[in-house]
């Protein structure tokens, strides 16, 4: 495999004068965050991957082609023990110094040993490399009745709020999360043309800016209005929305908007996810305690949506095409069912053994 030129041909066969090597440096991280946006990552992925390279190379404290294994287990540990960093925020971490050595080995270990005499390797091995740390957070949402309880009691305090459109917003993005599993940021980044009443049977979320998988930038997808979302969305745009702002006939306008006004155009600003969150967080105090303690955050309404429409019999690949996974074993995390459904399932499948072995079963029939 030929190997790409990182310096010139007139370039110097050692590093030698100062600076040269922290320039070398920088110029190899640069040329791996371009190769990385080349791929299609989206810029979230690439200041997460240059910030993590940087905060190893200061913790490193030497040229990053020194680095061995010993040196990212040393840096993980400390990410764990001493910054008490959550578990997958070192493992995006560890990822990103995964790609970004891959990078250097496959591209440039020999210019990197002919300049600098190092052989440069992988430091993220099988042994260091974290697991996929969500696998272990389980977010098990509460009951069907738990749900209705809440939303019941949030829809009919509304006309008494002290701030009326605020609160039914928050009211109308958490029903989104609850009936369709849309995600915080597919929610507020909605514009009002995003909601295609006239497709299907119960009209489409247009999603524009949908998770993508490896940081590939946004995967959009239709989300179809079911479970009663339709019928929101007609409420929220033909009762609400207009009350906040004359941008309502604007297709380009948010769909959720903040009390906020642009300086410039007058109109509302989009609203951000941190409100939603505390809007979320204020109801579920009111009116389910029991899980105020930060468990019953957008994302466990995501995973509700997903037990719910599984217990009601949906499909688990529809649910799968429904919160926009790429992998159907993602779904089934999602999957959380309460009571005795697996015992119920077994039974039922017992009894179909035993109706097929009874000999008595076709002459019942007859």
């Amino acid at each position: 495999m030929a190997l790409a030129v990182v310096r010139s041909l007139d370039a110097p066969k050692a590093l030698v004068a100062p600076g040269e090597v922290e320039d070398f440096e920088q110029e190899l991280v640069d040329q791996y965050l371009l190769a990385t946006v080349g791929a299609g990552s989206g810029d979230s992925t690439v200041v997460e991957d240059r910030g993590a390279i940087f905060e190893f190379i200061r913790f490193l404290g030497r040229p990053v082609w020194t680095a061995q294994p010993a040196d990212a287990d040393r840096f993980l540990v400390h990410q764990r023990k001493e910054l008490h960093r959550a578990r997958l925020t070192v493992q995006h971490k560890a990822w990103s110094l995964a790609r970004f050595y891959s990078f250097l080995v496959a591209r440039y270990s020999g210019d990197i040993e002919r300049l600098t005499g190092h052989v440069v390797i992988q430091i993220i091995d099988e042994f260091n490399r974290p697991t996929k740390a969500d696998y272990s957070n389980v977010r098990v949402p509460p009951s069907i009745e738990e749900i209705d309880v809440l939303f019941a009691a949030w829809r009919e305090w509304l006309p008494e709020a002290r701030k009326f459109l605020p609160a039914t917003r928050d009211y109308m993005a958490a029903s989104l999360w609850r009936r369709c599993g849309l995600r915080i940021q597919e929610t507020y980044m909605l514009d009002i043309r995003d909601w295609r009443r006239d497709l299907g049977e119960f009209g489409k979320i247009h999603v524009r800016f949908g998770k993508g998988s490896r940081g590939r930038g946004p995967k959009s997808r239709l989300v179809p209005a079911i479970n009663g979302a339709a019928d929101l969305m007609d409420w929220w745009l033909g009762d609400i929305r207009h009350q906040f702002d004359d941008a309502y006939e604007d297709p380009n306008a948010p769909l959720f908007p903040s009390e906020r006004r642009d300086k410039l155009t007058g109109a509302c600003s989009r609203i951000g996810d941190q409100a939603l969150r505390d809007g979320l967080a204020a109801a579920v105090g009111r009116w389910l305690p029991a899980w105020s303690d930060g468990r019953l955050t957008p994302h466990t309404l995501r995973h509700f949506c997903a037990s719910s429409l599984y217990q009601r019999g949906v499909d688990l690949k529809a649910i799968q095409e429904l919160l926009g996974h790429e992998w159907l074993s993602t779904t089934t995390r999602y999957i959380h069912v309460h009571g005795d459904h697996i015992e119920r399932a077994w039974t039922e499948a017992n009894q179909r053994i035993a109706d097929r072995l009874d000999p008595n079963r076709d002459n019942e029939q007859e």
